[in-house]
């Protein structure tokens, strides 16, 4: 371990400490413009080195609660853990398919600060908790006594690839994807540790789930696996390759926090012209390659084969994509989209694009709408010619 890193750790393992707990307590809710008269007042009583390793743990915790929630205040994280840490929802939507698969141990491998262990341990999984950074297993320990979970929870800190998991019956791999110093990494053998490694562990067990990036190509995956895209919120959060789930679709597209999967294999949908409804599919059917379902779902076609909207004649409710009521169709010409949206008394605008190489800031800063009214204008691409649509949110 190098000098930098023992002193984080040591400033780290300071606040688990009566004197540090007190501390953070005392800093909670502390708001930014807050902190130097904050760090002032308790360098007066408290170590200097210990108030700023409080009120940096402070920081953490105010940004983890867009993860974590209101449990955030009473956990301990490091910069990396905040950053990579799945969200609280989506660990725990991953861990009740581990527990319905029957998995009664899971190897938690990359474990970070322990947010998908103490999702796993909720699931009443016990957990194998592995990282090689002792300031990260630090904190998943510390998570887990904080949580009440310590009993279910082991953290050791190892480099995955030495530990032996031949006690437990499934594996969680989260590798890392970020290159030392920043930058995402995108190449599945680039990960660390690689995805091949990964999967030929996973071949070890009964069941298995790796995390790889949700824009990884589809030629990429390895067979006899079992993709899963998973958003929240209308965002894609991650994609997993799942091992031993048994006779699944290939793929699956999973809507959180509603809970809504789709799962089939990827295939292309039909063309034809614009109808009277929009579908804009959530980015884990376009991910998963499934837009096909969807427009078969609402008896629909694509806009054009290669741009992911679903136009149809009727309204068909789906939680898999929004439905838009189309008022035009036109081709793209700022200066008749900005005519026809004052006419309109237009003044919020929502624009969304796909395959059109305007950015809908550029748009909307050309067009100055103005008015009380409001629309969703779509830039996209219909054999193979920029056009517009214009439209409203559909009633159910």
């Amino acid at each position: 371990m190098t000098r930098v890193a023992a002193t984080e750790l040591d400033a780290f393992r300071a606040l688990l400490t009566a004197p540090g707990r007190r501390l953070l307590d005392d800093l909670r809710g502390l708001a930014p413009g807050d902190e130097l008269a904050a760090a002032t007042r308790l360098r007066r009583t408290h170590p200097a080195d210990l108030v700023s390793a409080a009120i940096g743990q402070a920081r953490l915790r105010d940004r983890a609660a867009a993860k974590f929630g209101p449990e955030a205040a009473a956990m301990y994280f490091t910069p990396d853990g905040v950053e990579q840490a799945t969200r609280a929802p989506v660990a725990a939507w991953r861990a009740r398919r581990f527990a319905a698969l029957g998995v009664r141990r899971v190897a938690d491998l990359c474990c970070g600060i322990g947010g998908d262990a103490i999702a796993l341990a909720r699931a009443g999984l016990s957990v194998l908790a592995v990282d090689r950074s002792p300031l990260a297993c630090a904190a998943a320990e510390a998570n887990a006594a904080a949580l009440g979970l310590a009993d279910r929870i082991t953290v050791r800190c190892a480099a995955v690839e030495d530990v032996d998991v031949s006690g437990c019956d499934g594996a969680f791999v989260d590798p890392a994807r970020r290159r030392t110093g920043g930058g995402r990494i995108f190449a599945p053998e680039a990960y660390s540790p690689p995805l091949s490694w990964a999967v030929g562990l996973a071949g070890r067990l009964p069941h298995a789930a790796l995390k790889i990036a949700p824009g990884v190509p589809h030629e990429a995956l390895p067979g006899d696996t079992e993709a899963e895209w998973v958003s929240y919120g209308g965002d894609v959060k991650e994609a997993v390759l799942w091992f031993g789930t048994g006779p699944a679709a290939p793929r699956r597209a999973t809507l959180l926090p509603g809970g809504d999967s789709l799962t089939g294999t990827a295939r292309p949908a039909p063309a034809g012209p614009p109808g009277r409804y929009l579908y804009e599919p959530d980015g884990a059917v376009i991910r998963a390659g499934l837009v096909a379902d969807v427009a078969e779902h609402v008896e629909g076609r694509l806009l054009d084969p290669h741009i992911a909207y679903v136009t149809a004649d009727t309204l068909r409710p789906t939680p898999f994509a929004t439905a838009y009521e189309i008022t035009d169709v036109l081709p793209f010409n700022v200066k008749r989209l900005r005519a026809l949206l004052r006419e309109r008394n237009v003044g919020t605008l929502t624009v969304k694009k796909r395959g059109f190489a305007v950015t809908p800031e550029e748009l909307r800063s050309r067009l100055k709408p103005r008015g009380p009214a409001a629309a969703t204008v779509f830039l996209t691409r219909i054999a193979d010619a920029p056009t517009v649509l214009i439209g409203r949110p559909a009633g159910p």
